[in-house]
């Protein structure tokens, strides 16, 4: 990791976050206590950050507690977060932590690294034992309300008749195969929250996450679009592994994180949530967007040759149950999305996108 601490997110993209949610849902937040799984990752540091700005905003007098292995590591890596009023990081692994004490009224479980070096059983373990252990937490610490961060995974691989999947859609990953493992460790997450939910009459909503755009998106992981920014900011080749066929949306992480806080105060219990954009393009055609949108020098370079006849594995959810049900505004332009990260990367020399992101 480097030793530069990630700056802060910036302003517009927060305003725009807390704007998606709206005063009077954030208020639903005064003085109440919320706790959060995962708020290390990428997705965690947008939820604790709009949080950290709506308490600023609207005067919440909120408090975070924030679950990390290593805690040490969080506020040397993001200081500005880590460090923010009312937020309290606690040590513990999301498979076995301790409970902290006292009443909390909300729990958001958002863990479970996609990134980490784990076998697929180490991986399913992970979604499932953690889930359970963050249930057990809510009903312990008596939460009025359950948000669990899913993925788009769940639905397998989707159908090329379908050009957006909904969530009714029945399908699931090939449970023969072990790269599946995090789908299928989602799935049953997904079915631990309901059951329990039903059984304790916590009320639970899902949001299954696709792709996305933003700050903090890490550019040297397997996140096509964050390592082609890495790239085309600094004038390299674009290599793409595959054949560039498989296509891809893209939601900015601002309308991101106002979306999940939205359906955790707003959303129906036991309702799944697609988050993501709707733009499809192929994994060829997002690259030629960001040498486009970013003026780059860059060229493209496609390792694999297409099979004619096969059909493009496709990642594009139908977001429209969250943005009508929910009343949420249109999501960011792919291109504005593309270009405000990129601005952000070049003020900022892709400072703090690289390292390892502290546990």
């Amino acid at each position: 990791m480097t030793d530069r601490p990630v700056p802060a997110l910036p302003a517009d993209d927060l305003a725009q976050a807390c704007d998606i949610v709206g005063a009077d849902a954030w208020r639903a937040l005064a003085g109440r206590r919320v706790f959060l799984t995962g708020g290390t990752g990428f997705i965690g540091k947008w939820l604790v950050a709009s949080l950290v700005e709506a308490d600023r905003r609207f005067d919440l007098g909120c408090e975070l507690v924030l679950l990390s292995r290593n805690p040490e590591a969080f506020a040397a890596h993001a200081p500005h977060l880590a460090c923010a009023p009312r937020v309290r990081l606690v040590r513990g692994d999301v498979r076995d932590f301790e409970f902290p004490d006292g009443p909390f009224d909300q729990v958001i479980h958002a863990a479970t690294d996609v990134v980490a070096q784990n076998t697929p059983e180490q991986m399913f373990a992970t979604c499932v034992d953690g889930t359970r252990r963050a249930l057990d937490f809510a009903i312990h610490s008596r939460a009025t309300n359950f948000l669990l961060v899913s993925s788009g995974a769940i639905y397998g691989r989707q159908p090329s008749t379908i050009d957006r999947v909904p969530e009714t859609y029945a399908g699931a990953p090939d449970c023969l195969l072990p790269a599946s493992a995090y789908g299928e460790g989602k799935r049953v997450s997904e079915w631990l929250a309901c059951a329990r939910s039903a059984g304790s009459g916590m009320p639970v909503k899902i949001a299954r996450c696709f792709a996305f755009v933003g700050p903090y998106l890490p550019l040297d992981k397997h996140f096509a679009l964050g390592n082609f920014l890495r790239d085309a900011i600094a004038g390299q080749p674009i290599v793409i592994k595959g054949d560039g066929t498989a296509l891809r949306s893209y939601l900015h992480a601002a309308d991101m994180a106002g979306w999940l806080w939205t359906i955790l105060l707003r959303g129906r219990s036991g309702i799944a949530y697609n988050v993501g954009g709707e733009e499809s393009l192929s994994i060829a055609q997002l690259a030629q967007r960001v040498i486009d949108v970013t003026g780059s020098p860059s060229r493209i370079e496609v390792q694999a040759q297409s099979t004619p006849g096969q059909t493009a594995e496709r990642y594009v959810p139908d977001a429209s149950r969250a943005r009508t049900g929910l009343n949420l505004a249109t999501p960011t332009p792919l291109d504005s999305a593309i270009q405000r990260t990129a601005r952000w990367l070049r003020q900022h020399e892709c400072s703090g996108m690289s390292p390892q992101v502290a546990r």
